[in-house]
């Protein structure tokens, strides 16, 4: 029986002069809790995503306590809105609230968070502004709310706080700051009621894989969505679709699967949905031939309607008052809308061999998109459409191919809360090295996946900077729709961006099992080094007594707000170089790290300045840490392909590592079919576990390479 607690009916910590209203607390998973304020309204981010809990995930994670005094969390409705108060230690820091691309810490920011093209500015208006933050003391706290959530995230001061700040005289203090001391994270959410989740640890990881978890875990790709992928120009047609793949092919280029932009479609912007039958006269015939040689399709499409779409007549009833680009906007909530919809997005599509989807426009901007006056048949508010519609088109075209059993990989524009587990990657229309590493960071504490794309670059150094950090990130992509690049674009780099992409194919079994964790365990395979055990600064200062900056860098380096170097899987600490950079700093995490190309040590819990020259994008390796490797392949294994492993091992202490196996392309995992097998390794040599009877087993000769010598 699930225990439930009511707040006492005065604020405490957030305190304010009006009684509190009541929340009603459930535990609803080990870990994991609801509360509930007002009446919620029945459509929300969960229920949009269609999100249901892979309990086994958390019940394996175990039972913890509910990680704040609950008479410190305060709630009231009024004026048809839902006031929220959580408490703010002076020391905690936050991480979160969706997908930004410029800062890492969130406290001391006010956002506004509201599914919108990404503009420059951490803003709150975003392509996943999930309403999830984490804190540094080790829990997280998600708003199940399908609205537009203000957030003052340690910024407003209360009049009757718990622990105000210290009152200041500007005139003769010169500490005086505009911004005083707060202990609280207040949001005001435009609705009478809402659902609140909160997250145990004990650390900020453990909320991490919590949320994601109640998601449903992460997402599993199929092997070949972690291979290399090229988007053709805008108006290529089926013979220059098969131009592209010769090229690959006769240059020694892995390619995976080519996505096909507009012209495609009869006519785009708005969409028909129709092949456009001068540039793709037999679209099945293309794409069979294409699968014979190993290589999938991606569509792009947009899901505003055609008046010339076969569709638009019957779908006419199930759209929006206003249009986008003159298209009709179908309201995804309506069943009858889906079923044409997006029986549409299937027939001579998917039924054909298409194996996945590219989903723009489904984020903003304000001018182009419908306004919030714009009134849906199915009662549901412009403003939750806005929030909810990147996350309805992944959902419904996922099932497309989970009831195929058949996995797909693809590009949205925009999700939310609750979408972890959809095989989507998120993109734009930004173009900031710095910043697409910052998103990158930042999408491990959203629950979602963000590519740093290479689309064009000025120069040969650009390109291969570029480069470099696409292969370390979910999607290894090129975005050519408009520039037409290809990876030997720059012929100076060219043999450098080959075996670039061909590590990546070398990595696949890392990256693949990787995925399977974040899947099964709901670990982000990519993240902020704020995850990373040994990175903090409360477990710098608990190891190194010294105080003094000059003489402890580390200490320092470490209180300050770390945008670009992340954690990639379990092992890996990636180090981007941008244009213009021969030198940079890396902070290491206390424990011993190696190379990731020689071997050799390179330091414990310090700041580290390393020169790699053009080629190499800097990358460390965890003491013990083990890196599984197959031979560099055009193409992605297929099912029952047997492929050798190398098990490169690098440091001192004993490694172990799980190595995941399935079929690689249907949804037979969740019905069991998959294995994890062990590796363990020390430096007398290296062992694997047998292949369970019955189970996958895509593995050939297993080999051990000791790289640190």
């Amino acid at each position: 029986m699930r225990s439930r607690y009511i707040l006492p009916l005065l604020f405490i910590v957030c305190n304010v002069t009006v009684k509190a209203q009541s929340i009603t607390w459930a535990q609803v998973q080990p870990g994991v809790w609801k509360g509930i304020i007002g009446k919620p309204e029945a459509f929300n981010l969960l229920n949009a995503a269609g999100a249901i809990p892979y309990t086994a995930g958390l019940q394996q994670m175990g039972k913890a306590a509910f990680p704040l005094a609950q008479s410190d969390i305060a709630a009231r409705v009024s004026d048809g809105k839902t006031y929220l108060c959580f408490p703010l230690d002076k020391a905690e820091q936050l991480f979160g609230f969706g997908l930004n691309f410029q800062t890492v810490y969130q406290r001391g920011k006010i956002l506004t968070l509201h599914v919108d093209n990404y503009a420059g500015k951490d803003n709150g208006r975003t392509h996943a502004p999930t309403p999830f933050y984490v804190s540094s003391k080790g829990y997280g706290v998600f708003i199940n709310s399908a609205r537009y959530i203000n957030v003052y995230a340690g910024t407003a001061v209360r009049r009757d706080s718990k622990t105000p700040a210290v009152v200041q005289d500007r005139n003769t203090d010169k500490n005086w700051s505009s911004h005083p001391y707060s202990d609280a994270v207040e949001m005001l959410v435009p609705a009478a009621g809402v659902e609140i989740y909160v997250f145990a640890g004990p650390t900020a990881m453990d909320a991490v894989r919590r949320y994601n978890l109640l998601n449903g875990g992460g997402c599993l790709p199929p092997r070949w969505g972690l291979g290399f992928t090229q988007r053709v120009q805008r108006l290529t047609d089926a013979q220059g679709v098969a131009d592209e793949a010769k090229a690959f092919e006769d240059r020694g280029y892995p390619l995976d699967f080519i996505g096909l932009e507009p012209g495609w479609q009869s006519k785009s912007y708005p969409c028909t949905f129709e092949w456009d039958k001068t540039r793709f006269p037999e679209p099945k015939k293309l794409v069979q031939d294409m699968l014979q040689k190993g290589i999938r399709l991606n569509l792009w499409t947009n899901p505003y309607i055609s008046p010339e779409a076969p569709i638009y007549k019957s779908m006419l009833p199930y759209t929006g008052t206003h249009t986008v680009w003159n298209g009709a906007v179908p309201d995804l909530t309506m069943p009858a809308a889906r079923k044409i919809f997006f029986g549409e997005l299937f027939k001579n599509k998917v039924d054909i061999g298409i194996s996945g989807y590219k989903m723009d426009e489904v984020d903003g901007g304000d001018t182009y998109l419908w306004p919030d006056v714009a009134t849906f048949p199915s009662g549901h508010s412009a403003e939750q459409m806005r929030q909810t519609y990147g996350l309805m088109m992944q959902r419904y075209t996922y099932e497309m191919y989970h009831q195929r059993n058949q996995r797909t990989f693809g590009l949205v524009r925009a999700s939310n809360g609750g979408g972890s587990s959809f095989p989507y990657v998120i993109y734009n229309d930004y173009y900031n090295h710095e910043d697409f590493i910052t998103a990158l960071i930042n999408s491990g504490f959203a629950g979602t996946l963000w590519t740093p794309e290479v689309r064009a670059s000025k120069t040969a150094e650009e390109w291969l900077r570029r480069f470099q950090s696409n292969i370390f990130s979910p999607m290894a992509m090129i975005n050519a729709w408009s520039s037409g690049t290809k990876p030997w674009t720059f012929p100076e780099v060219a043999e450098q961006v080959k075996a670039l992409a061909n590590l990546r194919m070398q990595m696949m079994p890392y990256w693949y099992s990787e995925f399977a964790k974040y899947h099964f365990q709901g670990i982000p395979p990519f993240r902020a080094m704020n995850l990373e055990p040994g990175f903090t600064i409360t477990e710098a200062k608990k190891e190194n007594k010294k105080t003094n900056l000059e003489e402890n860098p580390y200490e320092e380096a470490t209180t300050k707000e770390v945008k670009d170097q992340y954690m990639a899987g379990e092992y890996l600490l990636v180090a981007p170089m941008f244009t213009g950079q021969t030198s940079r700093k890396v902070i290491l995490p206390k424990g011993k790290w190696y190379d990731f190309y020689t071997g050799k040590y390179a330091g414990n819990g310090e700041v580290i300045t390393v020169t790699p020259g053009l080629d190499k994008i800097p990358v460390y390796v965890k003491d013990g840490g083990v890196i599984p490797m197959m031979p560099a392949m055009l193409h992605a294994p297929k099912n029952g392909q047997k492929v050798d492993i190398e098990v490169r091992y690098y440091g001192e202490k004993p490694g172990s590592y799980l190595l995941y196996d399935d079929d690689g392309e249907t949804f037979d995992y969740e019905k069991g079919g998959y294995s994890f097998r062990e590796i363990k390794v020390t430096k007398a040599g290296g062992s694997i576990s047998a292949a369970k009877k019955g189970k996958p087993d895509n593995v050939g000769k297993v080999t051990f390479k000791m790289m640190t010598e």
